[in-house]
């Protein structure tokens, strides 16, 4: 199991009430309802393996300089000498090193990738693992990954982690009409305001469906709209070789990476017991995590 965890602790963010507070009154309402988050999914999946996947860059240059606008009004602050600082709510930033800290004391893997985003991270192990894979993200664009050959599926969750959508290539083709692939060209050719992907100019989503089905893939499409004979209409002819600018980087952009540099002897299995149990104890009664941890914890040692 891989968890694109800024996914989900945005999503544990926003979810928990920032009135649950550490003794302090320090809101910890992210890092409480990330632990809940993972005891529900080892209690319902029982995965043999436990990943958090981390954004070790937000927004990698490699990234930005192909499409400037990528993820750009995210931006709070720039900066010269590493990532640039993302826009992120006053109080979940100093919950994050917490989230960090907890997860290491449980023993739980842990990875960023410098220069990588965690979708890239997620990309990589899945590519890489020798059995079936359950990606949870509550980002559509790690559709792309899904492959039901290699029993690689994203979990993406609905209303918290107890109702979570499987999505498989039969769910993929019954609500957007193409396989994991597909998906990444269909976001390419759709956009994506909130990455700061402009796409194609009058392709939405049911458009760039279409245009897959007639065409096969990106490459299919973009040969059939410089073809004078093919069945393309006028206007997506036009919009499409008006945006080759935009086509000729966006899939390097919108595909995940899949063969970035990751530890070898990366420890995946999910502990049966803490890493440090005495930190993890400090760490609970420094914030009051409670119940949340003691959740995990019974979890993890059923």
């Amino acid at each position: 199991m891989l968890l694109d965890t800024a996914s989900l602790y945005f999503r544990a963010y926003f979810g928990v009430p920032d009135s649950v507070r550490a003794p302090d009154g320090t809101p910890v309402n992210a890092v409480r309802g990330l632990l809940d988050f993972i005891a529900r999914l080892v209690q319902d999946h029982r995965p043999d393996a436990l990943v958090a996947c981390m954004d070790a860059d937000w927004r990698p240059e490699w990234r930005v300089s192909l499409i400037p606008s990528y993820k750009a009004h995210r931006v709070a602050e720039e900066t010269e000498t590493g990532p640039d600082e993302e826009e992120v709510p006053d109080t979940l930033s100093p919950q994050v090193p917490v989230i960090e800290a907890v997860l290491d004391a449980l023993g739980i893997a842990r990875l960023g990738v410098p220069g990588y985003e965690a979708d890239d991270v997620i990309g990589t192990l899945a590519t890489r693992a020798h059995g079936p894979v359950d990606i949870v993200t509550g980002d559509r664009d790690l559709f792309q990954l899904v492959d039901d050959a290699r029993g690689v599926r994203v979990l993406y969750p609905l209303k918290g982690v107890g109702s979570l959508q499987v999505t498989d290539e039969a769910l993929l083709r019954e609500k957007y009409g193409v396989d994991g692939p597909g998906y990444a060209d269909l976001a390419t050719l759709r956009g994506d305001p909130s990455d700061g992907l402009p796409g194609v100019p009058g392709i939405g989503e049911k458009t760039a469906a279409k245009l897959l089905a007639a065409y096969d893939d990106l490459d299919g499409i973009r040969a059939a709209a410089a073809d004078p004979a093919s069945k393309i209409t006028p206007a997506q002819r036009r919009r499409l070789v008006e945006s080759a600018p935009y086509l000729d980087v966006a899939p390097a952009v919108v595909r995940v990476a899949r063969d970035i540099p990751v530890p070898e002897d990366l420890d995946e299995r999910l502990p049966d017991e803490p890493r440090d149990g005495e930190v993890l104890t400090a760490l609970g009664e420094r914030w009051g995590l409670g119940g949340s941890l003691d959740r995990v914890l019974h979890t993890l040692t059923r």
